[in-house]
């Protein structure tokens, strides 16, 4: 490892731009991707901003630990799905729970009441063919102003990178699945 000397000085460049709600991607195939875009909701909620997630591939009854967390602070949380692809009985019902989710996750932008609302996994209903992209795209160029959207999941369309204000690729070093550890709670879920 390198050791390098801390800054001493601010860096000279100060936005000077408009606060205006920002469109988030979180995309790539490495691991942390929904789980920053939750750092974002309780930071958020945190200043007392409305937030609320949307989990695309998540059963409405899902458990998970962030669901438990989220719902002890009173954020909202919604699964929208019926589980991975690799699960689903019926990709059919797949890909109409991710429409009608969508329709709700449309509703809560365009209604501008929510300072942060979150997609969680959305990539794959889009990369399925489930959802059309221009309606996305659409909503999110046409969002009010003053609402943050952050979208996760693993290969983000040009198209939304394109959008996005900011954009992070996570990318995969070294994975415990490698290794052969399998997932753990408080961890993966």
């Amino acid at each position: 490892m390198d050791i390098v000397a801390p800054p001493t000085e601010r860096s000279p460049l100060k936005p000077e731009g408009e606060r205006r709600g920002l469109l988030l991607v979180h995309t790539g195939p490495g691991k942390g991707k929904s789980t920053a875009a939750f750092g974002l909701a309780l930071r958020a909620h945190g200043r007392g901003k409305a937030v609320k997630i949307y989990q695309f591939m998540k059963v409405p009854s899902a458990r998970f630990g962030e669901h438990r967390v989220f719902e002890q602070l009173g954020v909202p949380i919604e699964g929208l799905g019926d589980g991975f692809s690799w699960k689903s009985r019926d990709l059919a019902q797949s890909a109409q729970l991710a429409r009608d989710g969508w329709a709700r996750a449309a509703a809560t932008i365009a209604a501008g009441e929510h300072f942060l609302v979150v997609l969680d996994e959305i990539m794959y209903p889009l990369r399925y063919g489930w959802l059309p992209l221009e309606p996305v795209l659409q909503a999110l160029r046409e969002r009010p102003p003053q609402v943050h959207v952050v979208l996760t999941g693993r290969n983000a369309p040009e198209e939304l990178i394109a959008l996005a204000d900011t954009v992070t690729e996570m990318a995969l070093v070294k994975h415990h699945y490698q290794a052969g550890v399998p997932a753990q709670r408080g961890i993966e879920d």
